[in-house]
């Protein structure tokens, strides 16, 4: 069972864009993923590793999943690169207890895909740097605990707009307006066997949004919501059959 006073949290990156391209490089010299560990590790309670594609086993093999209480996913260009033996793995892993958290364009990855049953990589974008308002739509949620306010304003992100073809969620925690006039449903959760997903659209590699202290809390506090669930298996013997 997790101890969610130590919940291990593995932040996985497809660490491309930082790689091939300077601009995103001076964002993140160190990839998305040291910046995201870096941040929730400030946090006692969150004991952090990173995975990343290019890595044996991208970065997951061996026990590491079973060592994954959450597993924080960000993936953009390689999502094809991904084995599906390893997306499978991921999903069984979810569908025992471990959590995962899917961020930004990871609406697109094998994974958060065959978790939904849906092509959620169907929506509508643009390159852009226009201004988001994250609005809380539930703000007695525990993934906007501490919070202390209504809604997440981030200068300059990449536009999503609906609709996007994901199921029915079963809370809609954020749903962002863009000053282009887009909105999107941009926080998100579902319940897939024992385990919780919570899908995060903030994040496109071109901007500093992982080093914003409200988008950070929000995956903080999405690890340890996720984790609640993490390992704890149903005990069904008071529904034994009297013979």
């Amino acid at each position: 069972m997790c101890n969610l006073r130590n919940v291990r949290v593995t932040v996985w990156n497809e660490y491309a864009h930082e790689k091939s391209e300077a601009k995103i490089a001076a964002v993140y010299p160190d990839g998305m993923h040291a910046a995201i560990a870096d941040a929730l590790r400030k946090n006692p309670e969150l004991t952090v590793r990173t995975a990343t594609l290019n890595e044996p086993g991208c970065g997951l093999g061996g026990d590491v999943l079973e060592q994954t209480d959450v597993l924080t996913w960000w993936g953009h260009m390689r999502h094809g690169d991904v084995p599906d033996e390893l997306v499978n793995r991921v999903y069984r892993r979810v569908q025992e207890g471990m959590g995962l958290i899917a961020l930004h364009s990871s609406h697109a990855s094998k994974i958060f895909s065959k978790l939904c049953g849906t092509e959620s990589a169907n929506l509508k974008w643009r390159e852009s740097d226009d201004k988001e308002i994250l609005w809380v739509t539930d703000p007695n949620h525990p993934i906007v605990a501490g919070l202390g306010k209504d809604h997440i304003v981030l200068e300059k992100e990449e536009t999503y707009g609906e609709h996007f073809d994901i199921p029915t969620p079963d809370e809609i925690v954020f749903i962002s307006w863009f000053s282009g006039g887009e909105v999107f449903r941009s926080g998100v959760t579902y319940k897939r066997g024992l385990g919780r997903v919570f899908y995060f659209r903030p994040g496109h590699e071109s901007f500093p949004t992982f080093y914003n202290e409200d988008i950070i809390k929000v995956i903080e506090n999405a690890c340890f919501w996720c984790a609640e669930s993490a390992y704890v298996k149903p005990d069904y013997g008071h529904y034994m059959s009297v013979v």
